[in-house]
């Protein structure tokens, strides 16, 4: 889309994701058995018809620079314009630590230069840890049509674990009235999906204002602080967005796949989810194993029995082992006659033969990457 320009947020939030963040930014926690949470908002900018995306970066970010190199598998890679992985922001305190930045309009000022290069009209701000299946181009004209100056999308689905959340109070035309920050399923309100759309003219005007009266945060800054002379405008989505907070919500919005319905809306036909690829062989399914009611990936081997899981490529099920209700990532191995209930295995995890683990559907069992157990 010629008038639309991405920027992605990807850094560490506070989030209870534990073990699953320990080497890497939410954004490059794997999902859906070959995917990063990252690549559905990357694959939605990329489906609207957006050619360049920034990726503003800070924290453990390896892990996705090794996932999104030169943006090549979303036809990022380009000569002009394309995939720009914005170098890491950090703010020095006068004590002399280096820290993360403190809200969205810091880390816009830290990238200024590269926002006033930015050759379209209108720029879509978005988290990195946010998985939806969303029609940018449809947000993108409805902004223009309502002359709004900034356009934020919601969603009547309140259900989420976490606390530091926005939420949205409209009027009948649509526009957002009050914003209210980290409390819990406010009665007539809206969920915030943390996707905004304005003209970089603006978004100039906020940065520059913002950082010269040490305002950092775009909620208390702009959301709050502007409600009176903006006119922002919702966008209602009410089809399928999950934020991810913590294990379990993880777990949940992983199993989630198993149901056909929430499958098809998550991986629609006419807006395809990008990732690297991998090329792995077909999935061996062994004639003395079984397989049910499982989200399986590519060049898998199943000897044991599998049920109501998630297996990302490359992981192996010995013969005598049982694997429910679990989501196992990429290259995990399960020895023989090992049990797995409710366990969500990072990539590389090794489980001997034998043990028996244990979780519960309210509390998974969380093992971290490269474990031997």
């Amino acid at each position: 889309m010629k008038g639309l320009h991405g920027i992605i947020f990807s850094y560490e939030k506070h989030n209870n994701l534990r073990e699953l963040t320990a080497n890497r930014m939410p954004a490059s926690v794997p999902f859906a058995g070959r995917y990063r949470i990252i690549d559905f908002i990357l694959s939605s900018m990329v489906n609207a018809g957006i050619t360049d995306v920034g990726i503003v970066l800070h924290g453990r970010y390896q892990s996705l620079l090794d996932h999104l190199g030169s943006g090549k598998d979303w036809d990022l890679s380009r000569k002009y314009g394309g995939l720009r992985l914005l170098p890491p922001f950090a703010y020095e305190q006068q004590s002399g630590y280096i820290r993360e930045f403190r809200g969205r309009m810091e880390a816009l000022a830290g990238v200024r230069s590269y926002l006033q290069g930015i050759r379209q009209s209108h720029v879509v701000l978005a988290n990195s840890d946010l998985i939806i299946n969303i029609p940018l181009q449809d947000v993108y004209q409805a902004h223009l049509a309502s002359g709004a100056d900034i356009t934020a999308v919601c969603t009547s689905n309140l259900d989420t674990d976490a606390e530091d959340i926005n939420y949205f109070r409209l009027n009948d035309q649509g526009r957002i009235t009050e914003t209210l920050y980290s409390v819990r399923n406010p009665e007539g309100c809206y969920r915030s999906l943390e996707i905004y759309i304005l003209s970089k003219q603006l978004l100039l005007e906020l940065v520059d204002e913002c950082i010269s009266h040490n305002l950092f945060n775009f909620r208390s800054a702009v959301l709050q602080g502007k409600a009176d002379s903006l006119h922002i405008q919702s966008y209602v989505w009410d089809g399928y967005a999950a934020q991810i907070h913590s294990v379990k919500e993880y777990y949940d919005r992983s199993v989630e796949l198993l149901d056909p319905a929430i499958r098809r809306e998550v991986f629609h036909p006419q807006r395809p989810v990008h990732t690297k690829e991998r090329n792995d062989a077909s999935t061996y399914i062994d004639p003395d194993g079984s397989c049910c009611n499982s989200l399986v990936a590519d060049g898998c081997t199943i000897e044991g029995t599998v049920e109501n899981s998630i297996l990302f490529r490359g992981v192996s099920v010995a013969r005598g082992a049982e694997v429910k209700n679990c989501v196992l990532m990429q290259d995990v191995s399960v020895g023989r006659d090992a049990v797995l209930h409710y366990v969500v295995a990072d990539k590389n995890v090794e489980i001997m033969e034998s043990r028996t683990l244990m979780g519960h559907d309210a509390y998974p069992l969380a093992i971290a990457k490269n474990s031997k157990v």
